[in-house]
């Protein structure tokens, strides 16, 4: 089995029946380690240890840093720090031919048509804050930009996740029209979007 499911799709804090933004990917079922590995800037280790002083979480976790490459099961994994107001890096998992991308939280950025070039499914955030667009240091997007940045990517599918509490996802969903040419989704909580087309330009 080959797929994504949305756990979460919500910018900033839940909204009633939903979480914020996170992805569950099963590719063949591979098996774990005895500890699971955290892909992540450095510091988050040190973030999470002031809320469970008591415990070492690297009892649990294998912090392994990004930005970087490293190898997660069957994928290759690369990570690109992006613009946000702390450390985010990008993900990108290639696996048989396929490509998955995420941005997690971002500005505008051409590191994004890099992060996400012809991926069979590019995860963008579009958490279309109020104002945003008139902000003097850009630190999220909106559903139109997840849209251009997709379409600059030549991504296959896009999916706009990261909603600011409250916003139309139906409004979300038309704004990328005009500018991205592929399938536009929408995360959902517990929707599953299977995985394995070749990305565009493989054998």
């Amino acid at each position: 089995m080959r797929q994504v499911t949305v756990l979460g799709s919500c910018g900033a804090f839940p909204e009633p029946g939903r979480a914020c933004s996170g992805l569950a990917i099963e590719w063949d079922g591979p098996s774990g380690g005895p500890r699971l590995p955290l892909y992540c800037p450095p510091g988050v280790l040190d973030r999470l240890a002031g809320l469970e002083p008591d415990v070492d979480l690297r009892t649990v976790f294998d912090p392994r840093p990004l930005p970087g490459h490293h190898r997660a099961g069957p994928f290759a994994l690369s990570g690109t720090l992006l613009p946000h107001w702390v450390d985010n890096a990008g993900i990108r998992l290639e696996a048989d031919g396929t490509a998955i991308a995420y941005s997690g939280d971002t500005g505008p950025t051409p590191l994004l048509a890099d992060l996400g070039r012809d991926a069979d499914l590019f995860i963008v955030e579009a958490t279309d804050r109020p104002g945003e667009r008139e902000r003097p240091d850009r630190n999220l997007m909106t559903a139109a930009e997840a849209g251009l940045w997709a379409r600059r990517a030549h991504a296959r599918r896009v999916m706009l996740t990261h909603f600011w509490p409250g916003n139309d996802r139906t409004a979300a969903l038309q704004a990328p029209g005009t500018a991205f040419p592929g399938e536009i989704l929408i995360a959902d909580e517990d929707l599953t979007i299977p995985l394995g087309y070749p990305a565009r330009g493989s054998a």
